[in-house]
């Protein structure tokens, strides 16, 4: 198969960006290879789980269905952290999925180490490999913890400079009406619960005490979620900014002590 007869299967259907989805594709396979992953992406199943990468930020990163893909959206985070954090800061990445957020963060700042929180071992492992491909490894430390529970006791209180955070944040009811690629990725990195607010909820409770006392929190948020998200911080002492994405929508949101 060449690639104008990929790039018109791909058309047929309905692969918003065909062109350059079968350039990819080209590129990264051959014969019957090629056939199958053309054969899976007309099914809509995600590109970057068929390629097996994707690039972030300035790295590459290795995906499955065991993470969420990665997103440019969310570089809007990596950027803040990289600019923001004090030096030789300690920070966590929770609910880390593919690792993207720490790695780039440690990868473009040298200075700093992260604890990386997942709940699942395959994903965290996955996690591990990324900051090895990324050669941060001796900086990034994973852990096996629930965002939605108490962190483990070892982890001291006022011992990070930061929580960085994109956690699941997608109303449970909506999450049927999700375009078809979406379907594929992990419920449990989409599903923020009835009003999409868990996770934030629950990582104030929980997490942030282990945050020091001028430290700062960066979630990613929803486009329609920035008020719900002044709110809750306001609820546990903390200020809210908000920063828009390279569309214009709110995106991440800074917390800091309110005192």
């Amino acid at each position: 198969m060449n690639f104008e007869a990929v790039k018109k299967k791909l058309c047929t259907a309905g692969i918003e960006n065909a062109s350059s989805e079968a350039v990819m594709l080209c590129e990264a396979f051959q014969g019957t290879a090629l056939d199958e992953a053309v054969t899976r992406r007309c099914r809509h199943y995600p590109l970057q789980y068929i390629l097996g990468k994707w690039a972030f930020y300035r790295e590459e990163y290795e995906v499955d269905e065991s993470c969420l893909i990665p997103r440019s959206d969310t570089e809007i985070l990596v950027d803040l952290a990289i600019n923001i954090l004090p030096n030789g800061a300690r920070f966590l990445d929770i609910c880390t999925g593919s690792g993207c957020i720490a790695v780039s963060t440690l990868k473009n700042r040298t200075d700093t180490a992260a604890v990386g929180v997942d709940l699942f071992e395959k994903t965290l492992a996955l996690a591990t490999r990324n900051a090895a491909a990324n050669d941060v490894t001796a900086r990034f430390t994973p852990l096996l913890a629930d965002a939605t529970k108490l962190p483990p006791p070892h982890l001291s209180p006022f011992s990070f400079d930061a929580i960085l955070s994109n956690p699941p944040y997608i109303e449970s009811k909506i999450l049927a009406t999700l375009q078809r690629e979406v379907q594929f990725e992990p419920r449990a990195a989409l599903d923020g619960g009835d009003d999409g607010l868990l996770f934030y909820r629950l990582i104030l409770e929980n997490w942030s005490p282990l945050l020091k006392k001028d430290g700062f929190i960066l979630f990613e948020i929803g486009y329609d979620q920035a008020q719900a998200l002044q709110t809750i911080s306001a609820q546990y002492g903390y200020t809210c900014t908000v920063k828009k994405d390279f569309g214009g929508n709110d995106r991440v949101c800074i917390l800091k002590h309110a005192d």
